[in-house]
């Protein structure tokens, strides 16, 4: 399509597609402020399919993507705190010490320089920081990321629960009619 022949309009489009009220839009593209005549000139067919060519071309520039936003939760949901971080026994493990009377041993633990870290481990760090203990490093939600991935899958069926249901129970047995009518399609 490309730009509109009205430079108005194509600011107008330029504006709404960046997320500016009709409105804003309209002012900013050099009308006189008018709600109505702003409303009307945003439901222009001309003017609706140049937002739409706007905003696809801004996501293909920024690379958006239902695989890639697939493929951003798979890093979160399939990381492995192992590949960040590394911990073990120390060196005086084998010996009971004053600082650990019971022999538990201390397990230091380490972070992986970030230039040893892989691509995908490193998307899913949401935060390293240094505290009074020590480094904390913290990774995105894996549950929700997962969750997220499933719902787009399709593997998850949203269900609604029914309040209305009376059940009643008693302390003898149902007869055969009454079984027969209860569980009898009707």
């Amino acid at each position: 399509m490309g730009a509109l022949s009205n430079p108005r309009h194509e600011r107008f489009a330029q504006e709404l597609a960046k997320g500016k009220t009709p409105e804003e839009a309209y002012r900013i593209a050099g009308f006189k402020p008018a709600r109505q005549n702003a409303h009307r000139l945003m439901t222009n067919d001309d003017v609706q399919a140049r937002v739409s060519e706007i905003m696809q071309r801004g996501a293909e520039r920024a690379e958006v993507s239902v695989e890639r936003v697939v493929r951003e939760l798979s890093k979160i949901g399939f990381a492995d705190i192992r590949k960040a971080v590394r911990w073990g026994r120390s060196p005086i493990d084998s010996k009971a010490s004053d600082a650990d009377p019971n022999g538990l041993g201390v397990y230091p633990v380490e972070l992986v320089p970030s230039e040893e870290i892989d691509d995908d481990t490193a998307g899913a760090v949401a935060e390293v920081s240094l505290t009074q203990t020590g480094v904390k490093i913290k990774l995105h939600d894996k549950r929700a990321a997962l969750v997220d991935i499933g719902k787009h899958l399709g593997m998850f069926i949203e269900r609604t629960e029914n309040v209305n249901l009376n059940h009643d129970v008693s302390d003898r047995p149902a007869s055969e009619e009454e079984w027969a009518a209860e569980h009898t399609p009707h």
